[in-house]
Protein backbone atom coordinates (compact mmCIF):
# COMPACT_ATOMS: atom_id res chain seq x y z
CA UNK A 1 0.00 0.00 0.00
CA UNK A 2 1.87 3.47 -1.00
CA UNK A 3 2.39 5.41 1.90
CA UNK A 4 0.59 8.61 3.64
CA UNK A 5 2.34 11.13 4.97
CA UNK A 6 1.15 10.96 8.50
CA UNK A 7 2.63 11.36 12.34
CA UNK A 8 3.00 7.58 11.97
CA UNK A 9 5.39 7.65 9.18
CA UNK A 10 7.48 10.68 10.58
CA UNK A 11 7.87 8.54 13.75
CA UNK A 12 9.21 5.74 12.11
CA UNK A 13 11.57 8.00 9.60
CA UNK A 14 12.71 9.72 12.42
CA UNK A 15 13.82 6.57 14.29
CA UNK A 16 15.34 4.95 11.45
CA UNK A 17 17.47 8.08 10.18
CA UNK A 18 19.21 7.56 14.00
CA UNK A 19 19.02 3.33 14.27
CA UNK A 20 17.03 3.49 17.08
CA UNK A 21 14.49 1.15 18.27
CA UNK A 22 10.99 2.40 18.82
CA UNK A 23 8.78 2.43 21.54
CA UNK A 24 4.93 1.28 20.70
CA UNK A 25 2.86 1.74 23.99
CA UNK A 26 -1.03 0.15 24.37
CA UNK A 27 -3.08 1.22 26.93
CA UNK A 28 -6.77 0.26 26.79
CA UNK A 29 -8.92 3.15 26.72
CA UNK A 30 -11.61 4.08 29.25
CA UNK A 31 -9.03 1.86 32.04
CA UNK A 32 -9.86 3.00 34.83
CA UNK A 33 -11.73 6.06 33.41
CA UNK A 34 -11.13 8.28 30.36
CA UNK A 35 -9.91 11.03 32.28
CA UNK A 36 -7.81 8.80 33.67
CA UNK A 37 -6.49 7.19 30.00
CA UNK A 38 -5.78 11.54 28.67
CA UNK A 39 -2.88 11.68 31.79
CA UNK A 40 -1.57 8.09 30.83
CA UNK A 41 -1.24 8.79 27.67
CA UNK A 42 0.46 12.65 28.31
CA UNK A 43 2.57 10.61 30.59
CA UNK A 44 3.72 7.88 28.53
CA UNK A 45 4.18 10.31 25.49
CA UNK A 46 6.52 12.66 28.48
CA UNK A 47 8.34 9.67 28.45
CA UNK A 48 9.68 8.56 24.91
CA UNK A 49 6.67 6.27 23.62
CA UNK A 50 7.00 6.68 19.79
CA UNK A 51 3.22 5.57 18.99
CA UNK A 52 0.77 5.29 21.10
CA UNK A 53 -2.38 2.40 20.60
CA UNK A 54 -5.69 3.47 22.34
CA UNK A 55 -7.32 -0.33 22.66
CA UNK A 56 -11.46 0.52 22.29
CA UNK A 57 -12.71 -1.89 25.02
CA UNK A 58 -14.69 -4.86 23.33
CA UNK A 59 -17.41 -7.53 25.23
CA UNK A 60 -15.80 -10.39 23.39
CA UNK A 61 -11.85 -9.57 23.23
CA UNK A 62 -10.88 -12.82 21.31
CA UNK A 63 -7.33 -12.15 20.74
CA UNK A 64 -6.35 -10.68 24.85
CA UNK A 65 -5.00 -12.32 27.39
CA UNK A 66 -6.61 -11.84 31.34
CA UNK A 67 -4.79 -8.83 32.10
CA UNK A 68 -6.48 -7.14 28.91
CA UNK A 69 -9.65 -8.40 29.47
CA UNK A 70 -9.81 -7.26 32.84
CA UNK A 71 -9.05 -4.05 31.37
CA UNK A 72 -11.84 -3.81 28.64
CA UNK A 73 -14.03 -5.05 31.57
CA UNK A 74 -12.89 -2.08 33.30
CA UNK A 75 -13.38 0.73 30.43
CA UNK A 76 -17.05 -0.56 29.76
CA UNK A 77 -18.33 -0.88 33.17
CA UNK A 78 -16.81 3.10 32.98
CA UNK A 79 -19.00 4.34 30.30
CA UNK A 80 -16.27 3.98 27.39
CA UNK A 81 -17.49 3.55 23.90
CA UNK A 82 -15.95 4.41 20.46
CA UNK A 83 -17.23 7.82 20.26
CA UNK A 84 -16.05 8.54 23.35
CA UNK A 85 -12.61 7.27 22.66
CA UNK A 86 -12.46 9.05 19.39
CA UNK A 87 -13.26 12.50 21.61
CA UNK A 88 -10.57 11.79 23.60
CA UNK A 89 -8.02 11.44 20.79
CA UNK A 90 -9.38 15.18 20.44
CA UNK A 91 -8.81 15.91 24.04
CA UNK A 92 -5.05 14.25 24.07
CA UNK A 93 -3.96 16.64 20.55
CA UNK A 94 -4.83 19.87 23.07
CA UNK A 95 -1.36 18.76 24.54
CA UNK A 96 0.33 16.35 22.46
CA UNK A 97 1.36 15.43 18.84
CA UNK A 98 2.45 11.76 19.66
CA UNK A 99 1.30 9.49 17.55
CA UNK A 100 -2.01 7.78 18.12
CA UNK A 101 -3.43 4.40 16.81
CA UNK A 102 -7.15 3.04 17.67
CA UNK A 103 -6.84 -0.62 18.34
CA UNK A 104 -10.32 -2.42 17.73
CA UNK A 105 -12.18 -5.03 17.19
CA UNK A 106 -13.98 -4.88 13.95
CA UNK A 107 -17.52 -4.95 15.14
CA UNK A 108 -17.55 -1.06 16.82
CA UNK A 109 -16.12 0.51 13.39
CA UNK A 110 -18.57 -1.31 11.51
CA UNK A 111 -22.00 -0.32 14.08
CA UNK A 112 -20.74 3.07 13.64
CA UNK A 113 -20.18 3.14 9.71
CA UNK A 114 -16.83 3.37 8.07
CA UNK A 115 -16.98 6.90 6.50
CA UNK A 116 -18.69 8.32 9.62
CA UNK A 117 -15.87 6.40 11.50
CA UNK A 118 -12.83 7.67 9.70
CA UNK A 119 -14.02 11.20 9.57
CA UNK A 120 -14.63 11.01 13.05
CA UNK A 121 -11.09 9.72 13.64
CA UNK A 122 -8.97 11.95 10.99
CA UNK A 123 -10.95 14.90 12.81
CA UNK A 124 -10.07 13.95 15.90
CA UNK A 125 -6.79 13.48 15.09
CA UNK A 126 -5.80 9.98 15.06
CA UNK A 127 -3.08 8.88 12.55
CA UNK A 128 -4.02 4.73 12.06
CA UNK A 129 -6.06 2.29 12.94
CA UNK A 130 -5.35 -1.68 13.69
CA UNK A 131 -9.09 -3.78 13.51
CA UNK A 132 -7.96 -6.91 14.91
CA UNK A 133 -10.24 -9.37 13.44
CA UNK A 134 -10.75 -8.04 9.63
CA UNK A 135 -8.67 -9.76 7.17
CA UNK A 136 -7.29 -8.13 3.91
CA UNK A 137 -9.39 -9.76 2.05
CA UNK A 138 -12.54 -8.20 3.36
CA UNK A 139 -10.73 -4.55 4.05
CA UNK A 140 -11.31 -2.83 0.29
CA UNK A 141 -13.88 -0.77 1.20
CA UNK A 142 -12.05 -0.13 4.77
CA UNK A 143 -9.06 0.32 3.68
CA UNK A 144 -10.00 2.75 0.96
CA UNK A 145 -12.04 4.79 3.35
CA UNK A 146 -9.40 5.34 5.63
CA UNK A 147 -6.97 6.47 3.22
CA UNK A 148 -9.25 9.25 1.61
CA UNK A 149 -8.89 10.08 5.33
CA UNK A 150 -5.40 9.88 5.70
CA UNK A 151 -4.88 7.37 8.06
CA UNK A 152 -2.67 4.42 8.40
CA UNK A 153 -4.28 0.95 8.10
CA UNK A 154 -2.29 -1.32 10.08
CA UNK A 155 -2.30 -5.13 10.00
CA UNK A 156 -1.13 -8.46 11.86
CA UNK A 157 1.07 -11.21 10.84
CA UNK A 158 1.77 -13.83 12.64
CA UNK A 159 4.27 -16.57 12.81
CA UNK A 160 1.73 -18.93 10.89
CA UNK A 161 1.64 -16.87 8.20
CA UNK A 162 3.19 -17.70 5.27
CA UNK A 163 5.81 -15.77 3.26
CA UNK A 164 2.88 -15.26 0.61
CA UNK A 165 0.26 -14.45 3.47
CA UNK A 166 2.98 -12.03 4.95
CA UNK A 167 3.38 -10.34 0.99
CA UNK A 168 -0.93 -9.82 1.29
CA UNK A 169 -1.12 -8.49 4.73
CA UNK A 170 1.94 -5.85 4.08
CA UNK A 171 0.67 -5.19 0.50
CA UNK A 172 -2.55 -3.85 3.03
CA UNK A 173 -0.39 -1.90 5.39
CA UNK A 174 0.68 1.55 5.87
CA UNK A 175 2.30 3.18 8.55
CA UNK A 176 3.77 -0.16 10.57
CA UNK A 177 3.58 -3.95 9.93
CA UNK A 178 2.24 -5.55 13.27
CA UNK A 179 4.06 -8.40 13.92
CA UNK A 180 3.04 -10.94 16.35
CA UNK A 181 6.11 -12.83 18.10
CA UNK A 182 4.26 -16.03 18.69
CA UNK A 183 0.57 -17.61 18.75
CA UNK A 184 -1.72 -17.43 21.48
CA UNK A 185 -3.40 -14.85 23.03
CA UNK A 186 -1.84 -11.38 24.20
CA UNK A 187 -0.04 -11.32 27.79
CA UNK A 188 3.77 -10.27 29.28
CA UNK A 189 6.48 -13.48 28.49
CA UNK A 190 9.65 -14.35 30.24
CA UNK A 191 11.38 -14.53 27.00
CA UNK A 192 10.96 -14.06 23.42
CA UNK A 193 10.45 -17.29 20.88
CA UNK A 194 13.37 -18.88 19.76
CA UNK A 195 12.25 -18.65 16.07
CA UNK A 196 11.37 -14.71 16.32
CA UNK A 197 14.65 -13.37 14.39
CA UNK A 198 13.86 -15.84 11.57
CA UNK A 199 10.17 -14.48 11.32
CA UNK A 200 11.55 -11.03 11.33
CA UNK A 201 13.68 -11.79 8.31
CA UNK A 202 11.07 -13.45 6.32
CA UNK A 203 8.56 -10.34 6.79
CA UNK A 204 11.77 -8.09 5.96
CA UNK A 205 11.53 -10.01 3.17
CA UNK A 206 8.38 -9.41 1.54
CA UNK A 207 8.02 -5.67 2.61
CA UNK A 208 10.11 -2.41 2.99
CA UNK A 209 7.17 -0.91 5.84
CA UNK A 210 8.14 -0.42 9.08
CA UNK A 211 8.22 -3.91 11.51
CA UNK A 212 6.96 -3.06 15.37
CA UNK A 213 6.71 -6.77 16.82
CA UNK A 214 4.27 -7.32 19.53
CA UNK A 215 2.78 -10.09 21.82
CA UNK A 216 5.07 -10.86 25.15
CA UNK A 217 7.06 -7.94 24.88
CA UNK A 218 7.66 -6.50 29.09
CA UNK A 219 11.26 -6.51 30.16
CA UNK A 220 14.46 -4.28 29.20
CA UNK A 221 16.48 -7.49 27.74
CA UNK A 222 13.47 -8.23 25.16
CA UNK A 223 14.25 -4.75 23.74
CA UNK A 224 17.61 -5.89 23.69
CA UNK A 225 16.77 -8.77 21.50
CA UNK A 226 14.41 -6.51 19.10
CA UNK A 227 17.47 -4.11 18.49
CA UNK A 228 18.61 -4.25 15.23
CA UNK A 229 15.84 -6.75 14.07
CA UNK A 230 13.01 -4.95 14.76
CA UNK A 231 11.92 -1.17 14.19
CA UNK A 232 9.99 -1.08 16.99
CA UNK A 233 8.26 -3.18 20.07
CA UNK A 234 5.07 -3.16 20.96
CA UNK A 235 4.49 -2.69 25.37
CA UNK A 236 0.77 -3.72 26.09
CA UNK A 237 0.09 -6.21 28.65
CA UNK A 238 2.54 -5.16 31.17
CA UNK A 239 1.50 -1.41 30.82
CA UNK A 240 -2.25 -2.45 31.43
CA UNK A 241 -0.70 -4.33 34.85
CA UNK A 242 1.00 -1.28 36.24
CA UNK A 243 -2.40 0.47 35.73
CA UNK A 244 -4.53 -2.35 37.11
CA UNK A 245 -1.98 -2.67 40.32
CA UNK A 246 -1.48 0.67 41.04
CA UNK A 247 -3.51 2.23 44.21
CA UNK A 248 -4.22 5.50 42.43
CA UNK A 249 -4.58 7.54 38.66
CA UNK A 250 -1.56 9.42 39.85
CA UNK A 251 0.65 6.65 40.75
CA UNK A 252 -0.50 4.42 37.87
CA UNK A 253 0.68 7.08 35.29
CA UNK A 254 4.35 7.56 37.49
CA UNK A 255 4.50 3.79 37.44
CA UNK A 256 3.76 3.77 32.95
CA UNK A 257 6.57 6.48 32.45
CA UNK A 258 8.81 4.82 34.75
CA UNK A 259 8.79 1.47 32.70
CA UNK A 260 8.78 3.24 28.94
CA UNK A 261 11.54 5.19 30.22
CA UNK A 262 13.68 1.70 31.21
CA UNK A 263 12.49 -0.26 27.90
CA UNK A 264 13.99 3.12 25.87
CA UNK A 265 16.98 3.19 27.46
CA UNK A 266 17.29 -0.33 27.10
CA UNK A 267 17.11 0.27 23.48
CA UNK A 268 19.50 2.92 23.45
CA UNK A 269 21.71 0.63 25.14
CA UNK A 270 21.40 -1.89 22.92
CA UNK A 271 22.29 0.62 20.23
CA UNK A 272 25.58 1.69 21.68
CA UNK A 273 26.50 -1.87 21.96
CA UNK A 274 25.83 -2.25 18.44
CA UNK A 275 28.03 0.46 17.83
CA UNK A 276 30.50 -0.07 19.53
CA UNK A 277 33.73 -1.36 18.07
CA UNK A 278 34.92 -4.45 18.49
CA UNK A 279 38.18 -5.89 19.80
CA UNK A 280 40.07 -8.68 17.88
CA UNK A 281 38.45 -11.56 19.36
CA UNK A 282 35.04 -10.27 20.06
CA UNK A 283 32.20 -11.99 19.22
CA UNK A 284 29.12 -9.88 17.97
CA UNK A 285 26.39 -9.48 20.55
Amino acid sequence: MVGIETRIRSAFEALRSCGELGMVAYITAGDPSVEATLKFVLALAEAGADVIELGVPFSDPLADGPTIQRASERALKSGTTLSRVIDLVHRIRLSSQVPLVLFSYYNPILQMGLEKFASAAANAGADGVLATDLTPEESEDYRRILAAHHLDTIFLGAPTSTDERLAKIAACSSGFLYLISRTGVTGAKDALPDDLPALIRRTRGVTKLPIAVGFGISLPGHVSVLGGLADAAVVGSALVSEIEKAPSVDAAALALGERIRALKQAARNGLSRREAPMHRGEVAP
